[in-house]
């Protein structure tokens, strides 16, 4: 496939580099000459300096035979822009654009302010395929993280009925110490599949005889319903979190204020003083709080010892590694923190900061469904990059697919996959090796191996004898 990445970024310099390494025709476009520099001697892509959303630029890139725009530059009229020029001008397929102001989100389930959602519609005009909010996802992820108390990482497929989970094995939890085939024995009325567990960053492909250890990270699959009572079995279940305190009332902070409030007993913490005028007019019932989140009286005023989740969601990576080592220093139960510079996240993550979160990758696993072959309606990247989930909908029959109608343990899957679960009719079928895969069946898969993806890809793309 040939794409044209619009920014070299944190996010397009990430993409480019998992497109890269999947034998796609990648070219980047930035004004920067210096980071397209760094990212072509790491990578075999194409590069083109200039203004991405100018007609000359994008020709150039060869924009009149690409199969693909992304447009992901800091500039959201940039990329509007550009995916505009490259539709009408080059007939380009697809375009996908990153858009983070509210104003031009208006109208679409991404916005939710009320006094600006009366005149403005979502783009019209624009013909954007596809709209990202790097804001929109990171708050959801947070929301679920909140949601699923001791979680690392939370992500739904088939609008909700099944998520994948994962979790730290701590001491305590009545499956640690035991092999996994004591699960079923233990919650009998309970299905749920373990897709893989990371031992000192090492994969393990788990097996009925696999013993869970103290420290597994543990990436399991159930229905919705079930996720709490899976969890109690590999760490003490944690009481549901009631205090949120969000440092930070930017964008995310202030959906994420806006997504909790109701639920929760929430508090936002912004230096900026119009910020907070505006921020308090806005939220119905969060208290907003002026001042700045790295001084001590201030926190120990606000009885930072008695919140539950301290999030800091600044756009300064140091302020919020600052001011979370200083919550959790002061008592604060769980702190989430967000991290730009991937180069930290592994860092921090498990010390006194409980959960790193990276916006790109965050970002990337949306951009990926789109891109992925076959009929891939969701793609989740995990652990940095390193491995993935993806739900794919098997067509066709058996004579053109080569899932359709076969057992599980008769499908070839590559090394390092899993299939940890079937939607199908709304109903969650937990995988077990009797199961048959039917048409438009669900089917979502764990790799731990990121670089067998074209093998998965071509399980789930139909042949030629289907009609």
């Amino acid at each position: 496939m040939k794409i044209l990445i619009l920014g070299a970024g944190q996010v397009g310099g990430t993409l480019a580099e998992n497109l890269a390494n999947e034998a796609n025709d990648i070219t980047v476009i930035d004004s920067d000459s210096t980071r397209l520099r760094e990212l072509q001697d790491r990578l075999d892509i194409r590069t083109v300096q200039g203004k991405a959303s100018f007609p000359t630029v994008l020709r150039q890139a060869g924009a009149e035979d690409g199969d693909m725009i992304i447009a992901v530059t800091n500039s959201d009229e940039t990329n509007m822009v550009a995916c505009q020029v490259a539709k009408l001008l080059y007939k380009t397929p697809t375009t996908i654009c990153r858009v983070r102001a509210n104003a031009y989100l208006a109208k679409t389930e991404l916005f939710y302010q009320r006094e600006q959602k009366k005149d403005l519609d979502s783009l019209r005009g624009f013909p954007i395929d596809v709209l990202i909010s790097p804001e929109h996802l990171v708050t959801k992820h947070i929301t679920r993280l909140i949601e699923y108390p001791g979680a690392l990482q939370v992500l739904e497929f088939s609008k909700g009925l099944t998520r994948l989970v994962a979790i730290r094995a701590t001491e305590g939890g009545p499956l640690v110490g035991h092999e996994l085939s004591y699960l079923r024995t233990h919650m009998p009325k309970i299905d749920t599949r373990v897709a893989a567990i990371f031992r000192k960053n090492r994969a393990i492909m788990p097996q009925g005889d696999t013993v869970i250890e103290d420290g597994d990270e543990v990436f399991f699959i159930a229905a919705s319903d079930h996720i709490r009572s899976v969890m109690s079995e590999l760490q003490p279940l944690e009481k549901p979190y009631k205090r949120i305190f969000i440092c930070g009332g930017g964008n995310i902070g202030q959906r994420l204020a806006h997504t909790l409030e109701n639920r929760y007993q929430v508090k936002l913490l912004d230096r900026n003083r119009e910020r907070c005028v505006m921020l308090s007019e806005n939220l119905r019932k969060t208290v907003v709080l002026e001042g700045n989140a790295a001084n001590k009286d201030i926190l120990l005023e606000e009885n930072i010892e008695n919140t539950d989740v301290f999030c800091a969601v600044t756009n300064d990576d140091e302020a919020n590694i600052m001011a979370s080592l200083l919550a959790k220093r002061l008592g604060a139960r769980k702190v989430l923190t967000l991290i730009n510079n991937p180069d930290y996240v592994d860092l921090i993550q498990g010390g006194d900061i409980d959960v790193a979160i990276s916006p790109q990758q965050t970002t990337i696993g949306s951009l990926l469904t789109h891109v992925r072959r076959g009929d891939v309606v969701n793609v989740h990247s995990l652990r940095r990059g390193a491995a993935e989930a993806i739900e794919a909908i098997a067509h066709g029959d058996h004579r053109s697919s080569k899932v359709v109608g076969k057992r599980l343990d008769e499908i070839a899957l590559p090394e390092g996959t899993t299939i940890g679960a079937i939607v199908r009719h709304n109903e969650v079928l937990i995988a077990h090796d009797h199961l048959r895969v039917q048409p438009d069946d669900h089917v979502i898969l764990f790799l731990v191996d990121k670089t067998r993806i074209r093998d998965v890809e071509k399980l789930f793309q139909v042949g030629l004898t289907f009609f």
